[in-house]
């Protein structure tokens, strides 16, 4: 059966567009007949470093190789006016926003212990309150066209965990709270928002260790997951395809060939005493009661931890 996308002459937002996983998106809409924002500033992956617009000045050359309509957008996620800004580009160049894709990110990875709160407050700003950011921008122009969808790229590394990352373990975790509050407050005006893991090679997994033969073995397999095997999923959750109307709020993983659904925090295991609970108690009840359910500390290569397929 195919699926229509409803997406052309649509109006794509996706930040982040200058490569990888954020370039792969664009083109994807592109082909799929939308006109596309490509918002970039060209930085290092760690955010420094002089702005270039060479990376977004690419993917648009790119886009319009395959026929396809796309501007460029270089302000900073991490700014409010200047999100906004780029939301008005939208407008002002093409009279509509349909789909922001909040994908701009950078990586500043140091040990809990050792991370500077400059480290912090830099990768929260990008990921947690660029995603905000946007798409608090975006909320104006989607209820008044009483349409629209979000997608957000979350991370295994928030939603399971990961060493030397929680600055960006948090901002991740963050935006799928972010996507939820967003899908239940403007499903009165049919707009959605969901959340994508991607698994990727790309820029932001470049920094992973290889100095043994093990470590040089994963990375190999790792380098087959290509930033453009994300971009279907997002092109689908962002589409105006009749399969897509109902899907929101929800947390998605594209890995290679696999795609996966994660579930959400819900209650698993409860007790109850009543005439009230002292500290002896719990560790006398309530600890053995809850134990079978603790989640293990775990990694997400520990729970990814087969080849991708």
């Amino acid at each position: 059966m195919t699926v229509g996308l409803g997406l052309e002459g649509k109006v794509a937002v996706v930040t982040g567009a200058g490569g990888g996983i954020g370039r792969g998106i664009a083109l994807e809409f592109a082909k799929a007949g939308a006109r596309v924002v490509i918002n970039d500033i060209g930085v290092s992956l760690g955010g420094s470093g002089e702005r270039s617009s060479a990376p977004a000045e690419e993917t648009r050359a790119m886009i319009e190789q395959i026929g396809g309509q796309a501007i460029i957008s270089s302000e900073s996620v991490s700014e409010w006016n200047a999100a906004r800004r780029t939301i008005e580009m939208a407008m002002d160049s093409f009279g509509q926003v349909d789909v922001v894709v909040n994908n701009a990110g950078i990586l500043r990875d140091v040990i809990f212990h050792k991370m500077d709160p400059s480290d912090w407050e830099a990768v929260i700003n990008v990921h947690l309150n660029g995603s905000f950011y946007m798409s608090r921008a975006a909320a104006e122009p989607f209820r008044a066209q009483g349409s629209g969808a979000f997608v957000h790229m979350t991370s295994t590394s928030g939603l399971i965990g990961n060493f030397g990352q929680a600055n960006y373990s948090a901002a991740k975790l963050g935006i799928v709270g972010l996507s939820k509050s967003i899908a239940l407050d403007m499903s009165r005006f049919g707009v959605r928002s969901n959340c994508v893991a991607p698994f990727a090679w790309s820029r932001m997994t470049s920094s992973i260790p290889a100095t043994t033969p093990e470590e040089q073995a994963r990375v190999e397999r790792m380098k087959r997951m290509t930033p453009e095997t994300n971009a279907p999923l997002v092109v689908f959750l962002a589409s105006a395809a009749a399969a897509a109307a109902g899907v929101t709020g929800q947390v998605f993983a594209a890995r290679l060939n696999e795609l996966f659904l994660f579930n959400a925090m819900r209650p698993i295991r409860s007790v109850q005493s009543g005439d009230g609970w002292t500290p002896a108690l719990i560790a006398e009840r309530a600890l053995p009661a809850f134990q079978a359910g603790f989640t293990p500390l775990e990694r997400s290569g520990d729970v990814f931890s087969w080849d991708p397929i």
